[in-house]
């Protein structure tokens, strides 16, 4: 029977681009909340949410933080989240693990690059979302601008539940058109106090035409609103918010508030709002699962007296030992319960369950469906990990994770840091699953690679501040991808006495490129392995899919093509484990050798914003740069101008655009795509194009 406070708790997400104000909302909801006694401010350094020194020193959010408040008779389990692209694995992680989500959008940049990434990382877990456009009182402020580029950039469906009072730094007050009445946000009491009045009478027309728009919008998931608002019967707010939430829920509908969060204008109303319209666990459709013990298929829902079924959506490195980041999908967890991990296959024991407020902790001693908390003594635990009962083993889906696209080669500067460097590396990987190492076999030196510069920066920093290890880093590199350019077949029979014992393995593969963005495929027909030992047919599968991760140029991933394998015959008097294994892996080495193997390279999209005096200048720079202009969109005195651009041609180019632009002009990308790698790129590694 599920636990009815459970239709009480929010279980939700801070998203937005960079700097369109998240943590200063975090950090306002806190405070209305009573959870802190003191705002403090993202520009001091002081917020709550951002407690990593790398975080108060930058500004910016780095990696997702976890908060428990309450806000009258609701739980809300909030998570803020960064808005730079370098970490967007906090975004994604995040989201897998969350009922809902307030999208933050600026009343002045309106819909930026990273607003539209972490739109569409939700829109892929399918996380219903209410929005906020802030920074109203900003000069240039325009909310119908925002609502129009929601519409055409997210191909979303906003529902505006208020108007505002008064015009950029004169704005003081915003109409409530579901309950048509005004608010107004005062400033004695750090904006405790909301004074709610009538509507002015030359507002009251322009009021009626956008709450006729919010019952419109409600009579599709109410078939009674509609006859009643035809009929012309008045149709009261608590009628049109059941409707509404379902419309939320079903991300239908993405209801739009405004406000300034600096100003502390706009907070409360987005607080009511989130009780009313964003679902909790009990409205969230259960989650697919499968059945260990027997392969079955299996809805998980959210009931705490269900079978145990845990997601780890994150994983911290924590004096030494993992803290866990936790999302109960069913069942209850309490310490020293013992726990199936479905990846490692094994049983372990949680050691304390907590409550997070940002980086400081409230010991529990349960944990049931519903609630996100974190544990300890789960050593063997990563991202993505399912944990539930032993005897009951579930598996959830896991998390998608966007490649890495920039590498930095590091040298340890003392002996002693040396000693440090690989514990503290691993522990980095614990925490990030986008951030990766390995050893440069040319050079011996250690290779880091990330997501991009500042994510890189931040990780010799870390190395620094939080595991005393100091390093030479080189200049960063570009991840390369490879692939094939021409289909080819290659046969392979390895044979040879090792040890006294003939090993022998025998195989066909085929190998076709494949279009751009289309990874790897590996066709295995059942029937070629159906006379093979259950062992050796998955040794053969395993072996095929390793051997199919990099490539034979440098090294570097490989995508973009398709493995089939044409022929396997089986002698159960000759073929071994390990003759096999080497036919595998020189049939597929020689088959990339002769497939004309080439590099393809990152392209990163980019959105540039300049004052329009400068924008022919550094449209011909991005041109030099091998850009691709995309289109340009006006403001008052400045262009918006996007673009996709070679990721080897970036590096450094903050500093060129300062100067093209006296200093005005500033930029955001993310990853777009892999492509052709240009001929001097290629002549490089030796290859002809």
């Amino acid at each position: 029977m599920a636990n009815p406070d459970l239709n009480q708790i929010r279980n939700f997400g801070i998203i937005s681009h960079i700097d369109a104000g998240k943590t200063t909302v975090s950090e306002r909801i806190l405070f209305y909340a009573g959870e802190i006694h003191k705002m403090g401010e993202v520009h001091d350094g002081m917020a709550v949410m951002d407690w990593m020194e790398q975080e108060q020193e930058r500004g910016i959010t780095i990696t997702a933080t976890a908060t428990n408040c309450h806000w009258k008779d609701y739980t809300f389990n909030l998570i803020d989240t960064p808005g730079h692209i370098d970490f967007t694995i906090e975004v994604e992680r995040s989201l897998r693990a969350l009922d809902g989500a307030v999208a933050i959008f600026s009343a002045v940049e309106g819909v930026q690059p990273q607003s539209e990434s972490v739109w569409r990382q939700a829109d892929r877990y399918q996380v219903p979302r209410i929005c906020l456009i802030n920074k109203m009182d900003r000069i240039g402020a325009d909310y119908q601008q925002v609502l129009e580029a929601m519409i055409k950039q997210l191909d979303a469906t906003p529902l505006l539940l208020q108007l505002p009072l008064g015009d950029e730094e004169k704005f003081y007050g915003v109409i409530d058109l579901i309950a048509e009445k005004t608010i107004l946000f005062t400033e004695d009491d750090q904006g405790q106090t909301l004074i709610s009045g009538e509507i002015p009478e030359e507002l009251r027309e322009i009021t009626q035409q956008q709450r006729e728009r919010i019952i419109e919008a409600a009579a599709d998931f109410d078939d009674q609103i509609l006859d009643d608002f035809l009929d012309g019967k008045p149709i009261a707010a608590e009628r049109l918010l059941p409707a509404l939430r379902q419309g939320v829920i079903s991300c239908k509908l993405y209801p739009v508030l405004l406000g300034s969060a600096l100003r502390n204008k706009g907070i409360q109303p987005l607080l009511d709002t989130i009780c009313t319209l964003l679902p909790s666990p009990l409205d969230i459709p259960p989650s697919p699962a499968i059945q260990l013990n027997n392969q079955q298929p299996r809805e998980v829902t959210t009931d705490p007296q269900a079978d145990l079924c845990v997601l780890a959506f994150k994983v911290l490195a924590d004096e030494g030992r993992k803290l866990s980041y936790l999302r109960i999908y069913s069942g209850s967890l309490k310490p020293g319960d013992s726990v199936y991990n479905s990846r490692t296959l094994e049983i372990e024991k949680v050691a304390r369950l907590f409550r997070m407020h940002s980086h400081k902790r409230e010991r529990i001693h349960q944990a049931i469906a519903g609630d996100i908390v974190t544990a300890t003594g789960l050593k063997n635990i990563l991202t993505g990990d399912t944990i539930s009962n032993p005897d009951c083993p579930l598996q959830l889906a896991g998390l998608d994770y966007p490649e890495p696209v920039v590498s930095l080669a590091i040298e340890p500067k003392t002996v002693a840091d040396r000693d440090k460097l690989p514990l503290a590396l691993e522990k980095l990987q614990w925490e990030d699953p986008t951030f990766k190492v390995k050893e440069d076999t040319e050079t011996g030196q250690t290779l880091l690679t990330g997501m991009g510069e500042l994510h890189l920066e931040v990780v010799i920093q870390r190395l620094k501040s939080d595991f005393g290890v100091e390093t030479q880093t080189g200049r960063p590199q570009v991840v390369y991808r490879e692939t094939v350019r021409c289909a080819t077949e290659q046969h392979e029979i390895f044979e040879r006495e090792i040890d006294g014992k003939t090993h022998y393995g025998e195989i066909k593969i085929r190998i076709n490129p494949t279009e751009r963005k289309s990874g790897i495929s590996i066709d295995i027909p059942e029937q070629l392995l159906q006379d093979w030992p259950k062992e050796l047919a998955e040794l053969v599968k395993r072996n095929l899919t390793a051997a199919c991760q990099s490539g034979q140029i440098a090294g570097y991933p490989l995508t973009d093509l398709q493995l089939s394998l044409v022929e396997i015959p089986y002698n159960s008097n000759k073929t071994t484990d390990l003759g096999i294994s080497a036919a595998i892996s020189r049939a597929i080495t020689q088959a990339l050798k002769n497939g004309k193997p080439t590099l393809l390279e990152p392209v990163m999209a980019l959105e540039l914003v300049a004052p329009s005096d400068y924008t022919g200048r550094v449209m011909g720079s991005l041109n030099q740069k091998r850009g691709q202009i995309e289109g340009v969109t006006s403001r008052p005195g400045q262009d918006v101008i996007r673009a996709t651009v070679p990721l080897l041609e970036m590096f450094g180019y903050m500093t060129e655009l300062r100067s093209a632009t006296k200093g005005q002009g500033s930029f955001t990308m993310e990853f777009s795509h892999f492509d052709q790698a240009p001929a001097e790129t290629l002549e490089k590694f030796g290859i002809s194009s």
